[in-house]
């Protein structure tokens, strides 16, 4: 039987396998901190009490926008998810992980243009930040624009070579470019790390896909 003949399955031609990796990204300010050991030294330093309560105020304002909005798109209330990370963006500009969310929200909404640009936006604020790499690929492999997508897997794996979930899904984008090889290879890397950080779920998930894999590019399999 020749592969070329072969069906492709379903899972491979609609984009319900892409899974957005969203990461609890904890990326808090850091402020100056000092302890302040007697009444004197408080009252000749005012400002380092100010400046720790400040911090503190800050934390838990940032937290709170982050805690309500992820509930909210946990919840599936997108628009809710929508304003409230617009709200911890426009408090906290330099909060890569709120832009990186609000992307992973607008992606969700079918506004896949404002959604890369939210994530580039991440980009700029953290230029490490392989998940929003991850993401913009996810979008370009939502629209089966292969290639496009691969540039942004490798742009992550670079930053992370063991990023599981980059590794699967370039793996993906590998195989509908029709570089079978090179894809079972990425697949069984990324079933090799995920057995290692004891994630059975991905693992089974990344097993099935090398199964089908496999069963395509070897006839005697099928």
């Amino acid at each position: 039987m020749n592969c070329k003949n072969l069906p492709k399955s379903a899972f491979f031609q609609t984009t319900s396998y892409l899974i957005l990796s969203i990461w609890a990204v904890t990326n808090t300010l850091q402020f100056a901190r000092a302890e302040v050991s007697d009444l004197n030294i408080t009252k000749q330093h005012p400002q380092i009490q100010l400046l720790a309560q400040f911090s503190d105020n800050q934390d838990q304002e940032r937290s709170q926008l982050r805690q309500t909005a992820n509930t909210l798109l946990n919840q599936g209330d997108l628009t809710g998810a929508e304003e409230n990370f617009r709200k911890l963006i426009k408090k906290f500009p330099e909060d890569s992980f709120g832009y990186y969310q609000l992307g992973n929200v607008l992606f969700r909404q079918g506004k896949k243009e404002d959604a890369i640009k939210e994530y580039h936006k991440a980009i700029q604020k953290n230029s490490k930040y392989a998940v929003a790499y991850n993401a913009i690929a996810q979008v370009y492999a939502s629209q089966q624009q292969w290639s496009e997508a691969i540039v942004e897997y490798n742009k992550a794996l670079k930053i992370n070579p063991n990023y599981g979930d980059a590794l699967s899904n370039i793996a993906i984008a590998l195989w509908n470019q029709g570089n079978h090889k090179e894809a079972i290879a990425y697949a069984e890397k990324a079933v090799n790390i995920f057995k290692a950080q004891n994630r059975p779920d991905r693992v089974g998930q990344i097993e099935q896909i090398l199964r089908q894999m496999k069963t395509g590019d070897d006839p005697t399999l099928s």
